[in-house]
């Protein structure tokens, strides 16, 4: 069993350890944007964010589950909140093989780099370039919603 809420400057700990655990972005971290799921005991389970960008984008990200909490439709119910508060168009980045995941959601492809606002086509061509660097093991997507 689990809530939705928005964080509180308390969770702050709780969504950078949430972060660090799982491995995603540990950039632009404001609490003050999060979406959190916690547990009977109040424990941050899952976290999501909308995050804006200097070009006026917005990016759904940072969105992580506990290990131990997975399976239970927490990722999905953050998203489908965050989603429901925030007006299109909306962006993320992603690894390859969550294409699947985040389609159920509207977003798609975007397979035009030279379309994508700026900041998310510098991400492009720096997910590009760590990917030939074998910094990481999959391509990085960008997607709008």
């Amino acid at each position: 069993m689990y809530t939705l809420r928005h964080a509180q400057a308390s969770d702050d700990p709780a969504i950078r350890a949430l972060i660090h655990a799982v491995g995603i972005n540990p950039m632009a971290l404001d609490w003050q944007r999060f979406t959190v799921a916690v547990d009977e005991q109040d424990h941050v389970i899952g976290i999501g964010q909308v995050k804006p960008h200097n070009d006026g984008t917005r990016e759904l990200a940072s969105i992580a589950v506990d290990p131990c909490c997975r399976g239970q439709g927490i990722a999905h119910a953050i998203i489908e909140h965050l989603l429901s508060k925030n007006p299109r168009p909306l962006y993320l980045t992603c690894r390859s093989s969550l294409q699947d995941f985040y389609t159920q959601f509207g977003f798609e492809v975007v397979p035009n780099p030279a379309r994508l606002p700026p900041y998310f086509r510098h991400l492009d061509s720096l997910g590009k370039t760590m990917q030939r660097l074998h910094f990481f093991k999959e391509p990085l997507l960008v997607m709008k919603r």
